[in-house]
């Protein structure tokens, strides 16, 4: 996979502690998959070349004062590429809508934030661990991160404007 830079939106402390907790629970009943881990729960916003870093940097920093932190409802879980992902996933409000169209099309894009990557098989076993868990709730996007991705570089945070 080449490397690309991913715009990601975060979450306050609560909501970050609530989704790690499930995904700690899938992690302590055995189940490790194959997604990206010690990073910050998120729902990907873009990607975008190597090129853009220096670029990229400047629009969040000047973004994130011109941008909100907005509530979000997170009341549903789901799966998707043929059942090998699992994740929870927050209502695409107007204010993530708008969020995600500063760095692309929302066209076939759908907020999500995953809790495993694994064999569909495996994702049957974890599905009730994670529906044991999880509730629906109120959080709040509230931080922008930009990463590079392979291997794992943490490039910038930028916290969304009070």
């Amino acid at each position: 996979m080449a490397k690309a830079l991913y715009i990601l939106a975060g979450y306050d402390d609560n909501t970050e502690k609530y989704l790690s907790g499930i995904q700690n629970k899938l992690y302590e009943s055995g189940f490790t998959g194959t997604q990206t881990k010690n990073i910050p729960m998120h729902t990907t916003l873009g990607s975008f070349p190597c090129e853009k870093e220096e670029e990229l940097i400047e629009f969040l920093k000047k973004l994130s004062s011109d941008t909100k932190a907005f509530e979000v409802t997170f009341n549903h879980i789901g799966m998707f590429g043929g059942g090998n992902v699992l994740f929870i996933a927050p209502d695409a409000n107007h204010q993530l809508l708008d969020l995600k169209e500063k760095f692309g099309s929302s066209y076939n894009w759908a907020a999500h934030t995953t809790m495993l990557i694994d064999d569909a098989r495996v994702i049957q076993q974890a599905l009730p661990v994670v529906l044991e868990q999880f509730k629906a709730f109120s959080g709040k996007v509230s931080k922008l991160y930009l990463y590079e991705f392979f291997p794992t570089r943490h490039i910038i945070s930028v916290d969304l404007a009070e």
